[in-house]
């Protein structure tokens, strides 16, 4: 342990020195890195676009429109075809109001945000009032296709008058 004391002046003098010569400042206090150029007249905040808001609105009014379709839906949903294309209306709802919150979420859309997550909300709910019945959660169960009606009888071919006969004599 034998060094010397430091000069604590004369190394910080030496540290500026060496800054001066590079040209750069310092790091703002607590930031450590480079400081980022403020936001383009064109722009709303980092990375953000008039046109990723443009579309972000987009997803979400897209996805809003489609859980407004799913509760005036106008087919009859109870079994077969048309309760498949309702599965299938829910899932591209779904996949709307996952495309809007994912862009409002990245780009801090706030209310857009919060409309996609209703809009998930509601696509869930219309899912599970069709997809729990069939699956045996429900109290109602409910079949996925119908039941295939068998066709109706013919109409029985009414029996041929009887010939004309000559009376019978009476006894």
């Amino acid at each position: 342990m034998s060094e010397r004391p430091r000069d604590w002046d004369k190394e910080l003098a030496n540290i500026d020195k060496a800054m001066e010569r590079q040209g750069s400042t310092p790091p703002a206090i607590g930031g450590g890195g480079p400081v980022s150029p403020p936001p383009r007249a064109g722009q709303v905040g980092t990375g953000t676009t008039r046109g990723h808001i443009v579309l972000t609105w987009f997803w979400v009014l897209l996805a809003l429109a489609l859980a407004a379709v799913l509760l005036l839906w106008p087919y009859d949903k109870g079994c077969g075809l048309y309760l498949g294309l309702f599965l299938g209306a829910v899932g591209t709802t779904v996949v709307f109001g996952l495309l809007g919150a994912f862009s409002s979420w990245s780009h801090r859309r706030g209310i857009a945000h919060v409309t996609s997550l209703l809009v998930l909300v509601w696509a869930a709910v219309a899912a599970a009032r069709e997809i729990l019945p069939r699956t045996g959660y429900a109290r109602q169960s409910l079949p996925w296709l119908c039941a295939s009606t068998p066709p109706a009888p013919a109409p029985a071919s009414a029996p041929a008058p009887a010939p004309a006969s000559a009376p019978t004599p009476a006894r």
